[in-house]
């Protein structure tokens, strides 16, 4: 792995010596040198590094200073002390304070080869986590200041905390999955589960093994015991998204759920406890599915302590704009070149009929991204919108 690493010592043999077995470890290091703590922070100030190697005992400003200002400023950068012989209660003391390690002088080669790498290692992984993180956040961000989607906060904020059921309406491609991860988020589940099941997604006859599980033997493919949805989601939140299109014989399977905290796999006579927050999502009416026979009404109640109605894109075009930078945003992130927008294809954007709401004002983005000039014209956002 490539690294930018800094040596701040005010001994040159041992820069030297430092130096050689960066070099010698992997020759696509940059190593850069700082003589004393003071040039040691100049350089810190100026530049970004992966590893920083420094000395406890040095002129102007001493290894601990320049420790301090480390964990302040970049505290994920891995810090490795080089003590002296005297210093080792002082390196320890380091540790203390966030070092990652420190080395005794003169340098063991094998130690020191084995804590870079180790030291470079955890930097990547922080950094490649940090990225996940951003993308998983940026998935699941709420984009837009209009009235409705700020009630929509506000009544997340409120419920989230709480263990009351929900039930999001709104059509499809509005963000309701946006919404119930934001509940999920925000709640004291959250360092526990979200699963999602898609209930549209999958056959009728394979919810009940889906939801609840099944033992082996219990129907012919049924080759091993497998955990359901409700048993993996336990201690955190279970999604039932599209819930109208679930059978009435889930319904009911469901519903006994609801009202025992139990489940009982498919095929097996032993029900199991679960603790599981329900957040349910649909693009239909349910109270027209109700009268129509197509839903339960009892769990249409159990489902729908809180309502959350997600607005569709058409009644907050205000905020298309902020939406647009949201998309281009994530396809730079996602390594694409950056790209802007005409203030016409916007006004464009604006106006046009978002029948699939903000998943086609993201397909849309992306194809305009690819396809169109840099920025892109209005007669591109004519022809692709």
């Amino acid at each position: 792995v490539m690294a930018r690493i800094l040596i701040i010592e005010d001994e040159k043999a041992i820069r030297n010596v430092l130096r050689n077995i960066l070099m010698n470890e992997d020759k696509s290091h940059q190593v850069f040198e700082a003589e004393d703590g003071e040039m040691g922070l100049n350089q810190l100030t100026e530049n970004t590094f992966d590893l920083v190697l420094c000395d406890i005992k040095m002129p102007k400003k001493d290894g601990i200073e320049v420790l301090e200002f480390i964990m302040k400023r970049y505290g994920d950068t891995p810090t490795v002390m080089i003590s002296g012989h005297g210093d080792i209660d002082t390196a320890v003391a380091c540790i203390k304070r966030g070092a990652y390690d420190y080395i005794a002088k003169p340098p063991d080669l094998n130690r020191l080869v084995t804590t870079i790498r180790q030291a470079i290692d955890r930097k990547t992984l922080l950094h490649e986590n940090k990225r996940l993180r951003k993308k998983v956040d940026n998935k699941f961000a709420m984009i837009g200041k209009s009235k409705s989607l700020e009630n929509v906060r506000s009544i997340i904020k409120k419920v989230a905390p709480t263990d009351a059921r929900v039930l999001i309406n709104g059509p499809n491609g509005s963000g309701k999955e946006i919404v119930a991860n934001q509940l999920h988020q925000l709640s004291a589940r959250s360092k526990q589960y979200f699963i999602e099941v898609n209930c549209a997604a999958i056959p009728s006859e394979l919810i009940e093994s889906e939801l609840f599980g099944h033992i082996k033997g219990s129907f012919t493919s049924a080759i091993k015991d497998r955990k359901g949805k409700f048993e993996l989601a336990n201690g955190g939140t279970l999604f039932l998204d599209e819930i109208g299109d679930m059978s009435l014989s889930a319904q009911a399977k469901v519903l006994r759920a609801l009202q025992e905290n139990r489940i009982t796999p498919v095929g097996s006579g032993k029900s199991i406890p679960v603790d599981v927050r329900i957040i349910a999502a649909t693009n239909k009416n349910l109270k027209k599915e109700i009268e129509e026979g197509r839903f339960r009404e009892d769990l249409y109640h159990r489902l729908s302590v809180i309502v959350i109605d997600v607005p569709p894109l058409n009644s907050r075009k205000q905020d298309i704009p902020e939406l647009i930078d949201h998309f281009l945003n994530n396809l730079t992130d996602q390594g694409f070149a950056p790209k802007a927008f005409t203030q016409e294809a916007i006004d464009h954007l604006k106006s046009a009929d978002w029948t699939g709401n903000v998943r086609e004002l993201r397909n849309v983005v992306e194809r305009l991204h690819i396809l169109g000039s840099n920025p892109v014209l209005l007669k591109e956002a004519s022809k692709y919108s």
